[in-house]
Parts: structure tokens; C-alpha cells; sequence
């Protein structure tokens, strides 16, 4: 497994967001993560690639503290994940929008504020926080793709999260969306928010600090951007991705 000098440097000044050691789960007879260790550095943006099916949503659960592990530790802002203190310092925001159809925006951001013990000023900021105070009484059943995606993010973001764990949140929306998108993630970072975003979109690497490369539940590398370029002579990261893929395919075919 590849792991850049850059993400030694951010992980070795200070305590990790997260920190996963031999983590491994079986989901059914299908081992869905074997032997992950990863540590995530405080404040960045690090992003979670791998194609379809390769165990990125089983370890944002793992974090986030929804998923049954067989092994391993996890530990997140120096807890074991699924603590009752993390409950308001991770955020998340599954692949599927996690609000109410037929309720307004405004009535679904208050009812997650009032889980997390906030109130409704809380609501109002985190909507406006995402650009939809304008649309804050429509019904959650009327909005688009990209509307609901906001929905969602707001009510991950009323508890002011330290982690926020962000499960491709791009996914179905049109160019623009996933530029605003990403743009509020930049902002997020710069607040201090440590986020984790998933993506099978390679493009979308080039907005990650660090990124996190997985295929068939083991992670392939830990690096960034440049450093992933360097180390496969690749301009494209795409390119790069696959061919670090396939490195990594003939390591473990020759073991």
C-alpha cells in the first residue's frame, strides 16, 4: 500500500480525526473490508475513491458507528466510533437523502436539530448554510435531486459537526450543483471541519487534500493528488487510479 510523505507529515503532528487499525467486516459470506488501517488527519478534505462495490459506504459506516465490525478498532475524535459523546461532533450524509418526503425543508432541518438538542436557529443557519433559505417552506416531495442532497447536507450540518462524513453526495446531479457542491465543502474545510467524501468520480479528486484509493475492500493508497501523479507518471487521475489499481492487482496475484 502506498502512502505519500505528505499524509505522514499531517498525521504525525497531531491526534487523527480517525484512526482505523486491522479493521475487517463480513457482511453475509462476503468479506466487505480486510485488514484496513488508515489514519485521517484533522481538518481536511480527504477523499474516498474505488469503484463500485469496493467497500467505501461499509467503512464510512464503520465510522460513523452504524456498522457491525468483526475485528479491528475505530477510533474517531479519540473515541471508539458510535460513542454516545460523537453524537454531536460526526455529521453524515448517506448515498440516499435522509429526510422526510412530506414534510417541508424547514420542518426536516428543525426535527434533526431538536434530535441533536438544538433549536430552530440552528435550522435557519444550517439551510441557509446550503442556499435554501428562499425555499425553506417548500415540500421536500417537490424538490429536485440536487435540492434534496441539500436538504440532506443541512441536517448533517445543524449539530456543527467536527467530522463530517459524506457518503457521494454528488452523485445524479448536474455539473453545476457538484461545483457549488464542492465549494461548500472548501468552505467547510477552511472552518476547520474535517470531511470524508466518497466518490467513484476520479475527477473529482483534484477538490480532495488527501485521498483515500480502494478496490475489493483493502486500501491501495493513501496520497494526494500530485504524489499519485508523480508515482504513476499519469497527468490524468483517472489514468492514475488505474494504474495504481493495476499494481495492485498483480502485488496480490503474485502473492
Amino acid at each position: 500500500m502506498v502512502t505519500s510523505t505528505r499524509v505522514e507529515s499531517l498525521t504525525g503532528g497531531s491526534q487523527p480525526a480517525v484512526s482505523i487499525k486491522h479493521l475487517r467486516v463480513i457482511r453475509g459470506k462476503h468479506s466487505a473490508l480486510h485488514d484496513f488501517s488508515v489514519d485521517i488527519a484533522r481538518g481536511t478534505i480527504t477523499g474516498l475513491l474505488g469503484p463500485s462495490g469496493c467497500g467505501k459506504t461499509t467503512l464510512m459506516r464503520s465510522i460513523v458507528g452504524t456498522q457491525i465490525v468483526t475485528s479491528g478498532t475505530v477510533t474517531v475524535l479519540g473515541h471508539p466510533a458510535g460513542s454516545a459523546v460523537l453524537r454531536r461532533q460526526v455529521g453524515y450524509l448517506p448515498q440516499d437523502p435522509a429526510i422526510y418526503h412530506d414534510l417541508r425543508i424547514i420542518d426536516n432541518v428543525r426535527y434533526f436539530a431538536a434530535l441533536y438538542g438544538y433549536n430552530r436557529q440552528a435550522a435557519d443557519d444550517a439551510i441557509a448554510r446550503v442556499g435554501l433559505t428562499d425555499h425553506r417552506t417548500d415540500y421536500c416531495a417537490n424538490l429536485s435531486g440536487g435540492q434534496r442532497t441539500r436538504v440532506s447536507l443541512a441536517c448533517a450540518l445543524v449539530c456543527h459537526p467536527t467530522l463530517l462524513v459524506l457518503d457521494e453526495p454528488t452523485v445524479g446531479l448536474d455539473p453545476v450543483l457538484r461545483v457549488d457542491l464542492w465549494q461548500q465543502f472548501a468552505e467547510l474545510a477552511r472552518a476547520r471541519t474535517t470531511l470524508l467524501i466518497s466518490s467513484h468520480v476520479m475527477n473529482e479528486a483534484e477538490h480532495c487534500g488527501d485521498l483515500l484509493l480502494m478496490r475489493a475492500g483493502r486500501l491501495v493508497a493513501q496520497t494526494t493528488p500530485t504524489q499519485l501523479r508523480k508515482d504513476t507518471g499519469c497527468m490524468s487521475l483517472e489514468e492514475a487510479f488505474l494504474s495504481m489499481i493495476r499494481r495492485h492487482t498483480t502485488t496480490h496475484q503474485a502473492q
